[in-house]
This record gives C-alpha cells, structure tokens and sequence, in this order.
C-alpha cells in the first residue's frame, strides 16, 4: 500500500503535469499575439521603451545600428518580438526588451506591433555610395522580388517584412548575416539563395532598397 509521504509526491507531480505540457511555444505566442486586435493607443505607451533607440517615430539610426520599423507589417513585427523572446533571433538587447517584463502578454505585443505599422516614414534613410546600384537592381529583381515585392514592400499575410527605405548599413548586416547562418530563424534558402552573391551585388541590393 503507498504510504502518505509517496501519495503526496505522486498528487503533486500530477498536478505539475499539465502545466509542464502547457508550456508556451514562440509560435502559439506569435498565433495569440496575431489574432488580438491592438489597441493602438497602448501601443504608444508600451513604445515609450522602445523609443530609446528606435526614436519617437521609429526610425532607427542612419548608420544601421538600429533599424527602421516605422510602417512593417504589424504580424512581421509580431513574429520578430517573439522570435527575440525565444531566442530565434539574437540581439542581447532586444532579447531584453521582448521579454515578459515589458511586454507582459499578447496583448501587449499586438498593441505596440499595431502602433508601429501605423507609423509615417519620416526620416530619410541611410542610403550606400550608389555604385553598385545597377547590378543590386539585377539581382533582386532575380532572386528577391518575387517574395519581398517590386519595390520591395513586403506581404504581411505571407510574413514577408518590408525591406524598402530600410537603412542601408543594416541591410547588408542582415544579408550577410543571413549567408553566415546568424539568423537561424529565416528559412536556409535564404543563405542559399545569397551565398554565391559577389560584393557588388550585395552592396548594390542593400543601397537600392534603401533608396524605395
């Protein structure tokens, strides 16, 4: 017969059970978030931290140090902030700024994922030297536009993020990055699809994105 003492370990793991199996996921984080309606008001009072780096109306830092996400797609910004929150995406500071203290729910996230989407572009870009602007042109339109768009808008529905009037010096970070598999989130025929791209064609795509 079980004494008490065993009983007790055995009720107790029980009731530990569904909780362990109930463990949220990035993705049923980024499915609750995306079905939320935002309240874009809050949104703007949750950007307030964000502001920091991102400035008032999101426009990054010209040198690429921080991006420009004024006016993405409200789902891919969604998908990002979880992504940093699961360690899909790797940036010490933005792994600090997604998790559950400043962002506390779904519904925190969709708010200042719907602010964002909601803002103006109003400041000019960082923009390349321009010399390789004929062969980038080439190559995106290749390799790139059937998903990220002509002019390099993007499709929300498909998580595909907006690329243009996005600072140049991030770009090609972010392409370079994809080639050396230091976004392992991003589906591999991104890596593949750019790893056999010169200097020039890479220099050429991050600078005409920039200019849309």
């Amino acid at each position: 017969m079980m004494g008490s003492k065993a009983f007790s370990f055995v009720l107790l793991a029980m009731t530990l059970l569904p909780a362990a199996v109930a463990a949220p996921s990035a993705q049923q984080d980024y499915l609750d978030a995306a079905r939320l309606v935002p309240d874009v008001a809050r949104g703007a009072q949750v950007f307030g931290s964000c502001a920091v780096c991102h400035g008032v109306r999101g426009g990054g830092s010209a040198d690429g140090r921080v991006p420009r996400i004024a006016g993405q797609h409200q789902k891919v910004i969604i998908r990002q902030l979880v992504d940093y929150r699961y360690e899909k995406r790797w940036d010490p500071v933005m792994e600090h700024m997604a998790d559950q203290f400043l962002l506390p729910d779904a519904q925190a996230i969709s708010d200042v994922a719907g602010f964002l989407a909601t803002l103006e572009v109003t400041v000019q870009a960082g923009i390349g030297p321009a010399t390789y602007l004929s062969a980038g042109r080439q190559t995106y339109l290749a390799r790139c536009s059937s998903c990220h768009g002509s002019a390099g808008q993007g499709n929300e529905k498909a998580l595909v993020p907006r690329l243009a009037g996005q600072h140049y010096a991030y770009l090609l970070r972010q392409l370079h990055d994809a080639i050396d598999g230091r976004r392992p989130q991003l589906a591999s025929s991104h890596g593949a699809m750019l790893k056999d791209l010169d200097r020039d064609a890479l220099q050429g795509m991050a600078d005409l994105l920039s200019r849309f």
